[in-house]
């Protein structure tokens, strides 16, 4: 009977199991709905504390109801339009997508600048100040979509989960991400860490400076993703591909935490612009793989998919990555 009884429970956990690895496999970070996708908003809103405008692209969701919110900062000299190739995925994947625009760091900067100058006032442009204004234009923002969220009559009432947000941007928008999503700057004297972020994606993440590094992120308490190559230098700062993989590293144990290192992916890997300066065609199998890993993240803390946390830190995820990419995963919440 003991026997009779053992084997059964065998039979249960092998098909318990069974379904579970069965709904691993299904899921596909890649995969996108049905739905058309919307066609983007641009709108300006104004943070009235500082007569400061905010130009922000929107993507939404094909859904009635509210979705999870991402923001997205972009590159020195860049605007709201870049990376549309994440905005298009992430709200095809039920998540509204806000890409912020921040003036002084802005396209402004060289459009209007002979081209033999424009190098010079890019690096002019990374400045303190206008770091700062990128901090609190993250949170001005925040606020913003709450107060639309809140606004029966607007045009965006009740589309948004202002309790599931992420934070993600590349270059000066990662060191931007840093800033609101746990990092501390001795230097300024001040956190700009921003409660309301629960996740956040840096794309080309950087550190560069005389401070203690465990110091700097020692007081990250949300899970982060950081993603570069080894190719991602930067000739604007002289930033190497190690000032961007010490972020990873000075990360506390205690948090959940991945990196990614792309094989032969240069800084502009991650833009949807074309390549410059004459240099080799982008890897046509990063996007699809920049997209899969972040997806997935999104899911797992956004949404609390336990499918795809599983994808995440197993061999689906690996096997889609290059044998030559680096990838480190460490989520000690996923193993308690």
């Amino acid at each position: 009977m003991k026997l009779l009884q053992l084997g059964l429970f065998l039979s249960v956990c092998l098909l318990f199991s069974e379904r579970s690895s069965a709904q691993v496999e299904k899921y596909n970070p890649l995969e996108k709905s049905d739905n058309r996708a919307q066609q983007p908003v641009d709108i300006t809103m104004q943070d009235q504390k500082r007569k400061r405008d905010i130009p922000l692209r929107i993507f939404l969701p094909d859904q009635k109801e509210a979705a999870p919110v991402i923001l997205f900062s972009h590159g020195l000299g860049g605007s709201r339009n870049g990376c549309s190739y994440l905005g298009k995925h992430w709200s095809n994947r039920g998540y509204v997508v806000v890409f912020l625009q921040h003036a002084g760091s802005d396209e402004a900067v060289w459009k209007t600048v002979a081209r033999r100058e424009r190098l010079k006032a890019l690096r002019t442009a990374a400045n303190v100040q206008n770091t700062l204004d990128r901090y609190q234009d993250v949170s001005a923002v925040l606020d913003q979509l709450a107060r639309w969220n809140a606004d029966a009559k607007h045009q965006f009432h009740k589309k948004f989960d202002m309790q599931r947000i992420g934070m993600s941007g590349h270059s000066y928008g990662a060191v931007t991400t840093q800033g609101v999503s746990g990092q501390s700057l001795p230097l300024v004297g001040k956190r700009y860490t921003d409660p309301r972020v629960k996740a956040a994606v840096m794309f080309s993440p950087s550190y560069r400076g005389r401070s203690d590094l465990k110091q700097s992120f020692g007081q990250v308490s949300i899970p982060w993703m950081t993603l570069t190559g080894t190719k991602d230098t930067s000739v604007i700062n002289d930033t190497t591909v190690e000032d961007r993989r010490k972020v990873y590293r000075a990360l506390p144990d205690s948090i959940d935490k991945y990196e990614l290192v792309l094989f032969g992916a240069q800084h502009s890997a991650f833009t949807d612009g074309p390549e410059r300066f004459g240099k080799p065609r982008r890897n046509p199998q990063h996007h699809p793989r920049i997209l899969a890993v972040t997806t997935a993240f999104w899911d797992t803390y956004l949404r609390q998919n336990q499918d795809a946390s599983k994808w995440l830190q197993g061999k689906q995820c690996r096997e889609l990555l290059d044998s030559e990419d680096q990838w480190q995963a460490q989520s000690p919440t996923k193993s308690e």
